[in-house]
């Protein structure tokens, strides 16, 4: 099975890592829009024209399902993707949000994906009951991207953003963005013991994984190593360089250009 998976940058290799684990015979289409990232602070009408350049992009790559592991494009235009592919469409938002157990949840998620309350509105449908606190994160994203993770700046920022998120005495603490998971190590050093760290990808995994068993014997086998494809819209060399780091393993990656560019 072929699966596209687009993320605006790295973010989506936590994703690709989580169904890589549970099946190990599916190959990608990875498209990073790194030309145009960060997406979390992008109007909602940039963020539909993106996804219809993506959704035809993808349209043209011989897949069997299409994973939204941005978070962001997520919130605002999953309906625009799910309408321009003919094939079955998994998303983080709601495959996280309908396994949630907990009573109070907080969200670390970009300002565009918090606007939205997405995962608010995911939440509450499945558990109406639900408190939820959503907690916009502008400086995430260009800090991973950059790869400042060991930096004090980035520790002094987390705990700002935690912070609102504590005093409401959450239960569980979901990272809203797929970029997220490569910091999840400060943040468990920074959240109490009795929190919670949920990641969306596993959900979205375990969920695809379900899908794939019922399917598989309709599809052929592949090695992802060598199958997978890899492709960004800018810096192919430093996409390459970031996911030998988050994958061990150093991937051809090659630049695309889409209908348009920002």
């Amino acid at each position: 099975m072929r699966l596209g998976l687009f993320d605006s940058g790295i973010g989506g290799l936590t994703v690709f890592k989580k169904v890589v684990e549970l099946s190990p015979n599916t190959s990608f289409v990875y498209l990073a829009d790194t030309a145009r990232l960060p997406y979390g602070l992008r109007t909602s009408n940039e963020i539909i024209e993106i996804a219809e350049e993506i959704s035809f992009w993808f349209s043209h790559q011989n897949i069997d399902a299409f994973l939204v592991a941005c978070n962001t494009t997520n919130s605002i235009a999953l309906d625009v993707i799910k309408k321009r592919l003919n094939v079955p469409v998994f998303d983080l938002i709601e495959s996280v949000s309908s396994v949630i157990e907990e009573n109070r949840v907080g969200v670390l998620a970009t300002p565009s994906t918090v606007k939205t309350s997405a995962y608010t509105n995911a939440i509450l449908g499945f558990k109406p009951k639900t408190f939820v606190i959503e907690q916009p994160c502008p400086e995430f994203v260009p800090l991973i991207e950059m790869d400042q993770l060991k930096l004090d700046e980035i520790r002094d920022v987390a705990i700002g953003y935690l912070q609102p998120l504590l005093k409401e005495n959450i239960e569980s603490l979901i990272l809203g963005c797929s970029h997220y998971p490569l910091i999840s190590p400060l943040l468990v050093k920074l959240l109490p013991s009795n929190v919670k760290l949920i990641d969306p990808a596993e959900a979205l995994s375990l969920k695809l994984k379900l899908f794939m068993d019922s399917k598989m014997s309709n599809f052929a086998k592949r090695n992802y190593l060598v199958d997978s494809k890899f492709y960004v819209t800018s810096d192919p060399c430093n996409f390459a360089n970031r996911a030998k780091q988050w994958l061990n393993l150093f991937p051809e990656v090659k630049l695309v250009s889409l209908q348009k560019k920002a």
